[in-house]
C-alpha cells in the first residue's frame, strides 16, 4: 500500500527500447519511499515494449490533452536502446529538460541517457557519469566525468552508470527528496546491504 511521505512528484519517461531495470527499479523504490511518480509514455500509445520485450502500461503520455511537464518536481530518463535515442528525438521532453535545467530542478538519467542532457548542452562543467560506451559524449560536451563512480550528484542533476546501478541511482533520487533515514528504511525494505 502506498504510505505518501512527499508532495513531489517525478516523472520517470518511458520510451520504445528502453532498458526496463533503469526505469521500473527508480518507480518501485519511490512507491516503497512514498514519493509519488508516474510512469509517462513519450508515444500517444500508454503501452511501451522495452528493449527486453517487457510490456509497460504507462500512466500517461506526453501527448494527452492537460499534460504538463510542470506537473513534476524531477524529470528521469532510462537508458536502453533504442530507447535513449527514442527519448532524444522527442522535442517536447527535450524542451522540458533544457527548461528544468535553467530553472535549477532537478533532472536524472542513467545509463546512456546522461549522453542526452550532454548533448543539450546541460551538463557543461557539471560532473557527471553514465555507461562507459557513452562517457565520451559526456566529456565532449564539456562534462566533469566521474567515469568510475556508480552515481554522481552535483546539486540537483543525478546520474548513473547503468542497469546495474538502478538501485544506487533509485536511492540518491529518495535522498533528494526525503534524505537519509529515508533511505535507509528503503535500503532495509528491500535488503540492500
Amino acid at each position: 500500500m502506498f504510505k505518501q511521505a512527499s508532495d513531489a512528484r517525478v516523472a520517470v519517461f518511458v520510451a520504445p527500447g528502453l532498458e526496463e531495470i533503469e526505469g521500473l527499479t527508480v518507480v518501485d523504490l519511490l512507491f516503497r519511499a512514498g514519493i509519488p511518480c508516474d510512469t509517462v509514455a513519450i508515444t500517444p500509445e500508454r503501452t511501451v515494449t522495452s528493449s527486453h520485450e517487457v510490456t509497460i502500461v504507462c500512466d500517461r503520455s506526453v501527448t494527452e490533452p492537460g499534460f504538463s511537464f510542470d506537473d513534476y518536481d524531477m524529470l528521469v530518463l532510462p537508458g536502453g536502446i533504442p530507447g535513449t535515442p527514442n527519448l532524444r528525438a522527442c522535442e517536447p521532453l527535450c524542451s522540458a529538460l533544457a527548461e528544468f535545467s535553467a530553472a535549477g530542478r532537478p533532472l536524472a538519467a542513467i545509463c546512456a541517457a546522461p549522453s542526452i542532457l550532454a548533448e543539450l548542452g546541460l551538463l557543461e562543467g557539471r560532473r557527471a557519469t553514465s555507461n562507459p560506451g557513452f562517457q565520451h559524449v559526456l566529456a565532449e560536451h564539456g562534462a566533469e566525468l566521474l567515469a568510475d563512480e556508480s552515481v554522481v550528484v552535483d546539486g540537483n542533476l543525478i546520474t548513473s552508470q547503468g542497469a546495474g546501478t538502478a538501485m544506487l541511482f533509485g536511492l540518491e533520487i529518495v535522498r533528494h527528496f526525503l534524505g537519509d533515514e529515508a533511505v535507509e528504511r528503503v535500503r532495509a525494505g528491500v535488503v540492500l546491504r
